[in-house]
């Protein structure tokens, strides 16, 4: 769940890859502990008076949008789940599977209404209100309006208290599938290859 809204406060391109410095409330961080920034989990590898640095290494950055983040950018900030937590959502992993585009925002009633173009290979594994993640916020999948476009409907609390409610048409978001979908699908994959032999 997204607990903290970070700041990008400064950019740098070190040997450990792009290296970012995250300003934001925690003041428990530890050096080594993951932190998914976006829905990317990244490693925590300083910390500061509430900031702490991450770097992003290349493979990482041809996956998501860390590559494209500025000084002064938020970001949605959640900390690795602990046993005894309880779940607010779906189980997201910090692993993203493909950066979508926005291809339409619209108020619906209490609702706003996001129509997301998904990168090849994603969209089969949507099914409508299954789970997903974008930008690292368990959502549930309103709608699928053509096979390659996934819609969401984002609620009031969902637009205070995560970088989603400053998303426009052209903006790129990480999207992480529903784990289950992923292994099931593996799953079909191999039991079709070993048939096919």
């Amino acid at each position: 769940m997204i607990d903290d809204l970070g700041t990008v406060r400064r950019v740098d391109v070190t040997d450990a890859g792009r290296e970012l410095l995250i300003e934001c409330r925690y003041d428990d961080l530890r050096a080594g502990e993951s932190i998914a920034l976006n829905g990317a989990c990244l490693t925590v590898r300083e910390i500061g008076r509430q900031s702490f640095t991450v770097a992003a290494v290349g493979t990482t950055l041809d996956r998501t949008t860390i590559g494209s983040w500025q000084v002064g950018q938020q970001v949605n900030l959640e900390r690795a789940l602990r046993i005894g937590d309880r779940l607010g959502g779906h189980f997201v992993q910090g692993h993203v599977d493909g950066v979508a585009v926005v291809e339409e925002v619209r108020e619906a009633g209490d609702a706003r209404l996001i129509d997301l173009a998904l990168p090849v290979g994603l969209a089969e594994l949507m099914v409508p209100h299954g789970s997903v993640a974008v930008d690292g916020v368990s959502l549930t999948v309103n709608e699928l309006p053509s096979p390659d476009r996934l819609q969401i409907a984002l609620i009031e609390y969902t637009l205070r208290h995560t970088v989603l409610s400053a998303l426009v048409a052209g903006a790129r978001v990480h999207v992480e599938a529903d784990m289950l979908g992923k292994h099931v699908q593996r799953l079909l994959k191999d039991s079709i290859w070993v048939s096919a032999r």
